[in-house]
């Protein structure tokens, strides 16, 4: 039986992570928000490029994302890289400590969306860094793929 898909508008994605990273476990996590930095989001307004998640002194916290301000919000507006407090469950947590702690691995978000009920959510990997003979392997493996579809399409006519 096929899984139902999940309808999440999504409004920013870490494309670079893939490509820089080896992903070996996806979560999704939840995200403490302020009222302008959720209208900026509903306005498709975030960016995750260059952001990722650190334990700091009380869990888990999403760095160096950029919510841009939300242009009505007046003085009550958001600090656009501030610090946001991801949510997760506690033996969530405790694992991903556990990696990053003694097998050196990193915590980078993938895409932040909204689910279906509407709330803000991110999906963060547990990754290990590409060294770059692995990023030329990871190039010349998607160059062979766009090759292969091209003569393929070249026979079928």
């Amino acid at each position: 039986m096929k899984k139902p898909t999940i309808k999440r508008k999504i409004l920013a994605e870490n494309r670079k992570a893939r490509f820089n990273y080896e992903i070996l476990d996806n979560m999704e996590a939840g995200l403490v928000l302020v009222g302008t930095e959720v209208k900026s989001l509903r306005a498709n307004h975030a960016n995750i490029a260059e952001s990722y998640a650190s334990f700091e002194q009380d869990g888990l916290w999403l760095i160096n994302a950029h919510i841009p301000e939300y242009t009505a919000g007046n003085r009550f507006n958001h600090e656009p890289r501030r610090l946001r407090k991801l949510l997760l469950h506690s033996k969530e947590m405790d694992r991903l400590a556990k990696a990053v702690e003694r097998e050196g691995m990193t915590i980078v978000p993938l895409r932040l969306y909204f689910n279906p009920r509407g709330r803000a959510k991110i999906e963060i990997a547990l990754a290990r860094g590409k060294k770059l003979h692995d990023k030329r392997q990871t190039e010349k493996k998607r160059d062979w793929g766009r090759e292969k579809a091209r003569l393929l399409r070249q026979n079928n006519k």
